[in-house]
């Protein structure tokens, strides 16, 4: 009798694998909610104790974004676990290793990995820069875990020679965490899965597809959750399946556990560290952009800042934000010339309190007393939660979360032609906030940890 390989969920991208005595873990996430505002969905809890009684043979880590790298839940496992991760910054592995850890290794792709009666190989994403995928072998056995990527053609032609592939974990949901941040003027998102995706897996023709690396929405009362998540399970299922009649689509909610072999695959007995709360046979449900509401509602649904904390986020925005200015460059041609911008900031009462920038083409700012100030016409709109804007500056919260939004407003024509070919994520603040950071999440997760 063949030895079957166990494959069991943890959340999001996080798995476990486990073959003839030995198991190994992916993009270990123990957190709920992770990255701040990330909900299990479904729902569940962590065991904590019952993780750090956990001994993984090693722990691969695809990339360092903090849905898939958290310190946090790496500072439940024990110090002399493997682990190996795949990132181009040196900043990550030294935090890692300022948390404890022993064995920290540098994934290069296409390099095999060998654990006891696993090979694991990184292989090349979309965004090399970024992000990376996982060919797992074992018992003689092949799965794909697409993780979060995309599959460029190069890549792909490689990996239809590697096959047969027994499994692939793909990741389902296409998110649209840039549209939300300009519904009024985003489109909503097409009735199908990407094209490239039936392409794609009709290439790989696996046995099994496992929907990965999504389960998750924001706090109960976003309206992200109607506008966020545009593909269900059931679309999912439907849509693969008549494109891979001979494959089976199998959801693998967290916990759930399966035994894959040569003939089969069957239910295992599920992981006792991550529990179920609540219903699990849940699924997305889209609605276009959704109502969403003001900037103003939203940020009353966050806790007041202290006074330390509201002058850190006024300082920034009249002086910290100018001198930033200049040193990030825009992709785009719309801020080659002057444009007058409007920063809103609103508090926990929902009331706005507004700065106006003149922005040179050559990436020089100056501060402007009021809108009157300037002859030019307003020529970008920013508006954001006070509470969200202290926690990117302090706290590594990421654009995801940060209810920001862009340009909801109605310029005058001549804006309103040049805003057409303008790319969203060129917003001044998103620009002074996230260009030429790293790891920032992971750095004020650090600083608490070290500071217990």
């Amino acid at each position: 009798m063949t030895t079957p390989l166990k494959i069991s969920r943890i959340l999001h991208a996080g798995y476990v694998f486990e073959c003839e005595g030995t198991a190994i873990a992916f993009d270990t996430i123990f957190e709920n909610p992770f990255s701040r505002n990330c909900h299990a969905f479904p729902d569940v809890r962590f065991d904590h104790g019952q993780i750090r009684a956990q001994r993984f043979a090693a722990v691969f880590i695809s990339h360092f974004h903090d849905d898939h790298c958290s310190l946090e839940s790496l500072d439940l496992l024990d110090r002399a676990t493997p682990l190996y991760i795949y990132c181009i910054f040196d900043e990550l592995f030294d935090m890692v290793r300022q948390l404890g850890f022993t064995k920290v290794q540098q994934l290069q792709l296409n390099a095999p990995v060998d654990v006891g009666p696993f090979r694991v190989v990184p292989r090349e994403a979309m965004d090399a820069d970024v992000d990376s995928m996982f060919q797992i072998r074992a018992a003689g056995l092949n799965v794909l875990n697409v993780v979060d990527s995309w599959i460029d053609e190069t890549t792909l032609a490689q990996l239809a020679q590697d096959g047969p592939w027994d499994m692939v974990l793909w990741p389902f949901q296409t998110m649209r965490e840039i549209e939300v941040l300009s519904p009024s003027r985003a489109v909503p998102a097409p009735p199908a899965l990407p094209e490239e995706w039936i392409a794609q897996l009709k290439v790989l023709q696996p046995r099994y597809v496992v929907p990965s690396s999504c389960q998750f929405q924001q706090e109960p009362w976003s309206w992200y959750n109607r506008a966020f998540f545009p593909i269900t399970y059931r679309q999912f299922e439907r849509e693969v399946g008549e494109a891979l009649p001979r494959a089976r689509v199998v959801r693998l909610d967290p916990s759930v556990s399966v035994l894959l072999d040569a003939a089969s695959l069957r239910p295992a007995p599920p992981l006792g560290w991550v529990v179920p709360v609540g219903a699990q046979d849940v699924d997305y449900e889209y609605e276009g952009n959704a109502a969403p509401p003001s900037t103003a509602d939203i940020a009353r649904r966050f806790a007041p800042l202290t006074a330390p904390q509201s002058a850190r986020v006024m300082d920034y925005c009249r002086a910290g934000l100018l001198e930033k200015y200049g040193d990030v460059e825009a992709s785009s041609e719309y801020f080659d010339q002057p444009r007058l911008w409007r920063l809103s900031v609103y508090d926990h009462a929902g009331e706005a309190t507004h700065f106006h920038y003149r922005l040179e083409g050559g990436g020089t700012a100056c501060a402007c007393n009021d809108a009157g100030d300037s002859a030019a016409p307003l020529g970008w709109t920013t508006a954001i939660p006070a509470a969200k804007l202290y926690a990117a500056l302090e706290l590594g919260e990421s654009l995801t979360s940060m209810y920001m939004r862009i340009n909801d407003a109605v310029f005058d024509a001549d804006t309103e032609r040049d805003l057409e070919d303008a790319d969203v994520v060129d917003d001044p603040l998103i620009r002074c906030l996230f260009s030429d950071t790293f790891g920032a999440y992971q750095a004020a997760q650090l600083r608490r940890l070290l500071a217990r």
